[in-house]
This record gives C-alpha cells, structure tokens and sequence, in this order.
C-alpha cells in the first residue's frame, strides 16, 4: 500500500485509511457553470439527457433478419466448398458435387453396401 510521504508513519485505523482513500481519488467537480472545454449549451444538453428515461437502440438490422443471413451465408459457403473440394481437389466436375447420385454413391462407400 503506497503512503503519504509528507505523513509521520501515523498509525491510522482500517477506516480512517478508507476514508481518506476515496477523498483522495473522489473526482472533483468545479462549481463553475462554463468549463474551457465544454461550453454552457453543451452541459444543459448533457444534464437534459442524464433526465430524460432511456431509449432502446434502434437497429439497422433486426435480430431475427441477421439470423436468417447468417444462416444463408453458411449454407452459401458449404455448397461453394463442397464444389471446390470435390471439383478442384478431386478432379471431378464441381457441379457433380449437388447431384444426389454422387451423395449415394459416397453414403454407399461410407456404409459399405457396395
């Protein structure tokens, strides 16, 4: 715990400690109404906002609308893979890989009824 150099090593209670921590790292507030860097409009305009209830964010995008895209784009992505896995890496024409006879013939190997 970081002491006050100009203190004499008082001993001070637990709770004479913590007092003395929060004023020492309480903000301090001006009483001033006009800052340098905010001028007065800017403060009515905050302190008219802090009053006011709060309001829900309004989304570009609902919830439910980024589902369903999501959900598009992955089914986009696995059908391109799948063209790209069995066209380029293996050799075969990448429009064979919707066919469903080509699914049948891998589910028949996979389950060895060949």
């Amino acid at each position: 715990m970081a002491t006050d150099p100009n203190s004499k090593q008082k001993n001070l209670t637990k709770e004479q400690k913590r007092k003395a921590l929060d004023e020492a790292t309480k903000p301090k507030t001006s009483k001033s109404k006009v800052t340098k860097n905010k001028p007065l409009k800017e403060k009515k305009e905050k302190s008219s906002k802090e009053n006011s209830p709060k309001i829900g964010r309004r989304r570009i995008l609902p919830i439910w609308l980024r589902i369903i895209i999501v959900l598009v784009l992955s089914a986009l992505a696995l059908v391109l893979g799948l063209m790209v896995g069995y066209g380029v890496l293996g050799d075969g024409k990448p429009t064979d890989a919707l066919n469903w006879d080509t699914w049948q013939h891998i589910w028949d190997i996979v389950s060895k009824t060949e």
